[in-house]
């Protein structure tokens, strides 16, 4: 007997740009189609709807038991500590009585970074051109601890790469990515690729690949979007979540 699908729900930030919709919807259904055994729906904190509690409401109407909600999210910072399980929590207080199980964010978990990440952030950037240095850009936090996991990213990109990777932010934090750029340059490197610690493209995006084309970067990587290696992280996250036994049931 073929199990009962696994209800899936990525949960988004959510933007006013359309077009970071539009990833987070793409992505779902690169996850699905990779794992048809599992029902994938996006949804959002912010700015963009389905809400988490309505597609957790949704999914317990047609008579699923327990899901599984993968933030989509590359820092633990205050969405991925607070907000993301005070849905949750708004979800029950609305009476939702299924079993949801929430996953770890995208980005590190307790210093470890997932291999399919860096394999994500490569791929993009071998896909834009050569470089010689790196300069990894993300959104931005005010969170010591968040920023932390990002220089581990850069750390680790930078290793993978073999080449020297150096962390900017957008906004909240200080580098910029044209400083970044331009202290590169200054030290002699001549093909700096700007890497996407994005996934989506959105309005901050947009603002560090202006402030990085300003100061002369060679390449710039797209958002992660629905690039098949984040697939497979959030697909990962889904398998790490709902257990071995379970997993091996559900898979596609």
């Amino acid at each position: 007997m073929r199990p009962a699908r696994l209800a899936v729900v990525l949960l988004a930030h959510g933007s006013r740009d359309p077009r970071a919709a539009r990833a987070t919807e793409a992505l779902a259904r690169a996850v699905g189609e990779q794992h048809p055994l599992w029902d994938v729906r996006a949804s959002y904190l912010d700015h963009s709807v389905p809400r988490p509690r309505q597609v957790l409401a949704d999914f317990a109407a047609r008579g699923h038991r327990r899901a599984v909600l993968v933030p989509l999210l590359l820092t633990a910072a205050y969405h991925g500590r607070v907000d993301v399980p005070g849905e949750i929590a708004a979800a029950r207080a609305e009476g939702l009585t299924m079993d949801v199980e929430l996953a770890d964010v995208l980005g590190p978990v307790d210093g470890r970074i997932s291999p399919l990440l860096l394999d994500a952030l490569a791929a993009r950037l071998r896909t834009a051109g050569a470089v010689d240095a790196v300069v990894l850009t993300a959104a931005g936090t005010r969170d010591v601890r968040a920023r932390a996991t990002v220089e581990q990213a850069a750390a680790a990109l930078g290793a993978r790469l073999g080449v020297p990777c150096r962390v900017a932010y957008a906004s909240a934090a200080p580098p910029l990515s044209g400083d970044v750029v331009a202290g590169l340059r200054a030290e002699g490197y001549e093909r700096i690729g700007l890497a996407s610690y994005f996934l989506a493209p959105g309005l901050l995006y947009d603002a560090t690949v202006a402030s990085a084309r300003s100061a002369g970067v060679a390449v710039v990587a797209e958002p992660l979007t629905d690039i098949a290696e984040l697939a497979d992280l959030v697909a990962a996250r889904v398998r790490a979540t709902a257990g071995r036994r379970q997993a091996a049931a559900y898979a596609a």
